[in-house]
């Protein structure tokens, strides 16, 4: 299923003689090796070679080692160097502390820093809410991780989290200017981390937890959210369930079927399936069942944890108690963010006509999608290069900016549900097809549109201090991106 990546690009600097039909047959090779080649620039030019820097998407490794050799296969051709485009990217890391003041002089200095900041000081002490406005609290989020649930790549650390963190930070930015800073904790200790994000929290007006393990997660988020007066949001629970939830809204008007009408499945009941499960049912599903390692979750088995026993008290009321591939005959609806190949074409050719298949598992889904798409109405996954990505990034900026527009404690339901709707509104009418169910990442106003909509929710919901404002603009760059 693999398909060439910007994620696998790469760039080789490539000495070939200085033929007229040089660059052409470089860019052959490199096609006749499956490389999807991007760009093709001509660095230096001699009596005798050129020095050619040809740019590629690759599926991995191995694969770039293939094409590096099919180039040095050429006659005369020799390869001088590969670099890995997306490691260069990382080289220092991506985030950096920029000042929102111009010191440049000793006048700026002393309002900035000492002796005027002291008067700021005295202010929040008398007024410790005054911090809001007062510094960097008023757009700032930690995004807390301890490694133990990275993406795709199981529990891995808080150094090798950093890269993601910062990723999200530079999304949290690029999409909703909101300022983010990573938080990547040395311990997989709940009490220890529960009790470090409490003592950081009076930077933040808001804490992003992510990719922290089941069951761990639930209990982390649930104690914050007492203990602490600044929402605290788990996007890989939460992020994932608005826009699934999105993207499953439009799906059924695709398809002409009723949320309330529909059997689902869902594959996974770790972080996300459980929020996706608790989400759909707040939204009127009738008929899910939730599969895991050892088939369905029904009421006639006991669990160990809290989480799999409310799945299994609130949904399968008919007491199903077969497996994954049992469940699906008949299925109108797949939902998976569980783990590669966990079904196949046969499944899928066994669910209902005009099936919905959401294969969500990053960075190889369920299924491949162009095996279920043979007999699916409606195909979509996680990754973004296949239609239909349903990609968190187009709930937790937005989401963020209306919470820290509100000044909101808290974060309810209903939000979440308001969150979805702006998300599958963006998608008009006219617009609405198999191939399109949810917005680009980087439609401008998706950011804008979610925020209003959240902070509006915050204010019904008494949860929000800040009087109700206009969403923010979105950043010039996510402008220039889409």
């Amino acid at each position: 299923m693999a398909n060439p990546s910007p994620g696998n690009s790469i760039t080789l600097r490539v000495e070939a003689p200085s033929s007229f039909s040089a660059t052409s047959e470089l860019a052959a090779a490199v096609g006749a090796a499956g490389a999807a080649i991007t760009a093709l620039d001509v660095s230096e030019s001699h009596h005798e070679t050129l020095v050619v820097d040809v740019t590629c998407n690759t599926t991995d490794d191995e694969h770039a080692g293939r094409v590096k050799d099919a180039l040095n296969a050429l006659d005369g051709v020799t390869v001088q160097h590969v670099s890995d485009r997306t490691f260069l990217m990382h080289l220092g890391g991506k985030l950096e502390v920029v000042p929102k003041v111009a010191l440049r002089n000793r006048d700026d200095l002393s309002r900035a820093y000492t002796p005027g900041v002291a008067r700021v000081c005295l202010a929040i002490a008398e007024d410790p809410a005054a911090a809001r406005n007062l510094t960097v609290k008023r757009n700032t989020i930690a995004v807390v991780t301890d490694g133990s649930a990275v993406l795709g790549l199981g529990n891995i650390g808080p150094a090798a989290a950093l890269p993601v963190m910062e990723g999200k930070a530079a999304l949290f930015k690029q999409f909703a200017n909101v300022d983010a800073w990573p938080v990547c904790l040395d311990t997989q200790d709940t009490e220890e981390i529960i009790s470090i994000v409490k003592a950081l929290a009076p930077v933040y007006g808001g804490v992003n937890l992510e990719d922290i393990a089941a069951p761990r997660c639930f209990e982390i988020e649930n104690r914050l959210r007492e203990e602490l007066d600044i929402p605290v949001f788990h996007d890989d629970q939460h992020g994932t369930a608005i826009v699934t939830l999105a993207a499953l809204v439009n799906a059924l008007r695709v398809v002409g079927k009723k949320l309330s009408e529909v059997r689902i499945v869902v594959s996974g009941v770790g972080a996300a399936g459980s929020a996706i499960i608790q989400l759909l049912k707040a939204q009127g599903a009738q008929h899910i069942i939730a599969a895991g390692r050892s088939g369905a979750i029904h009421s006639g088995q006991e669990y160990g944890d809290e989480h799999r026993s409310w799945i299994a008290a609130n949904t399968n009321q008919e007491g199903f108690d077969g497996t994954l591939h049992e469940a699906l005959v008949g299925a109108d609806v797949f939902i998976g963010v569980s783990a590669p190949h966990v079904i196949g074409e046969e499944q899928v050719a066994a669910m209902a006509d005009d099936a919905i298949v959401f294969a969500m598992a990053n960075p190889t889904p369920e299924i491949d999608p162009v095996l279920a798409a043979k007999h699916a109405a409606v195909v979509a996954t996680g990754r973004s290069d296949f239609p239909n990505q349903i990609n968190n990034v187009l709930a937790f900026p937005g989401f963020f900016r209306g919470l820290l527009d509100a000044g909101a404690s808290d974060i309810t339901p209903e939000m979440l549900v308001a969150a979805a709707d702006a998300i599958a509104n963006r998608v008009a009418d006219e617009e609405l097809n198999a191939s399109y169910i949810i917005p680009s990442v980087f439609d401008p106003h998706v950011a804008a549109d979610v925020a209003s909509a959240v902070a509006a929710a915050a204010h019904a919901a008494n949860v929000a201090t800040a009087a109700p404002a206009e969403a923010a603009p979105a950043p010039e760059a996510a402008l220039a991106s889409a």
